[in-house]
């Protein structure tokens, strides 16, 4: 199968990239490098792999990509940790707008007048922003309140895409809704700005590689967002990757929206006290709890039990696993001045 990925050299792509090759697909890239800027893949000199440096809101280049794929994952936006939504209210809604709508004229064109069979979007467990039932099962986004957040807000927008695209066009997909991936690869990015957590300088970035860089430079006691009793459901992203794979390969997954996650539960003290041994071994750990942000959602709990049910998908890496391979690999990058 030839499948064209959008944001191909983002975090999460580098895992699926690499899974999709590993079992046998072509694979289209493209991406700006609006986030990192340019970046070597494993897969970079892969015979089955080509990539692309462009903008996915160009239509045209779009659907010279697309032509002649049988499907599409929608992954390129711009995404950030919980600050990022602050900073970049309006840009994360206004420019993954005209990401979206662009990828989607391509794909109705290619569904259209070419043979693609569908389209993949990756959506995000912030569309249960508001919801108030645990666990959130796939059809609740639609009952629940809207997310408060530009950026929740905006991924929902993305499923009313894919509504749209059926019910004119009848256009195929699947919906994906990671949570909260956890792996190597991602990066301060360019337009991040810096920001103070007690004594140390962090970039606005997801919570595993702020944590680990405090402790690794020696912060104690450990700074942590709001109480620090906030539920996340950690999943790695080789996991992620190949539930993406499966929801792209089964027929069952067509028409279909899949919550993608770890089934276990962890509070950011439990991720922070992991951590903190995992690099300083017994020694006490202490917090202080910072001020928590707006959009901070004290509560995410998924069902996992549609994934399993119907494409037979559970994410089998367990939160100490995915850390031994990720912590070094943070580290080596604070040194290199990556993160």
């Amino acid at each position: 199968m030839k499948i064209l990925v959008t944001g191909s050299a983002g975090f999460v792509a580098g895992y699926l990239v690499d899974e999709l090759l590993r079992a046998g697909h072509e694979v289209v890239g493209i991406d700006n490098y609006s986030k990192y800027g340019p970046i070597e893949k494993s897969y970079d000199h892969d015979p089955h792999y080509h990539f692309v440096e462009g903008d996915c809101k160009d239509t045209a280049l779009m659907k010279e990509l697309i032509e002649d794929c049988d499907q599409v994952i929608a992954i390129a936006a711009m995404i950030g940790g919980i600050t990022y939504f602050h900073t970049y209210a309006y840009d994360l809604l206004a420019e993954n707008e005209r990401i979206i709508a662009s990828t989607f004229d391509a794909a109705i064109w290619a569904h259209e007048h070419k043979h693609l069979s569908k389209i993949n979007v990756l959506s995000s467990s912030m569309v249960y922003e508001s919801c108030h039932e645990y666990p959130s099962k796939e059809g609740y986004e639609l009952t629940c309140p809207p997310p408060l957040s530009t950026y929740g807000f905006q991924k929902l927008a993305c499923e009313y895409f894919v509504k749209g695209a059926w019910e004119q066009y009848k256009l195929p997909y699947t919906i994906i809704r990671p949570f909260n991936c956890v792996g190597t690869g991602e990066q301060r990015a360019k337009n991040e700005k810096e920001i103070m957590s007690g004594n140390v300088k962090l970039a606005m970035s997801h919570v595993v590689p702020d944590l680990v860089q405090k402790v690794y430079k020696g912060q104690d006691p450990l700074h942590i967002l709001g109480s620090g009793e906030q539920i996340r459901h950690y999943t790695y992203g080789g996991d992620l990757a190949r539930g993406i794979r499966m929801c792209v390969e089964d027929e069952r997954a067509v028409n279909e929206d899949f919550n993608l996650s770890t089934p276990v539960s962890t509070t950011v003290k439990e991720l922070a006290t992991l951590i903190w041994q995992k690099i300083n071994g017994d020694k006490p750990i202490s917090f202080i709890s910072d001020p928590g942000y707006e959009y901070d959602v004290q509560k995410r709990v998924p069902s996992v039990e549609k994934a399993k049910e119907l494409l037979g998908f559970e994410a089998t890496t367990d939160l100490s696993t995915t850390l031994d391979e990720v912590i070094p690999w943070i580290c080596d990058q604070i040194k290199l001045g990556n993160i």
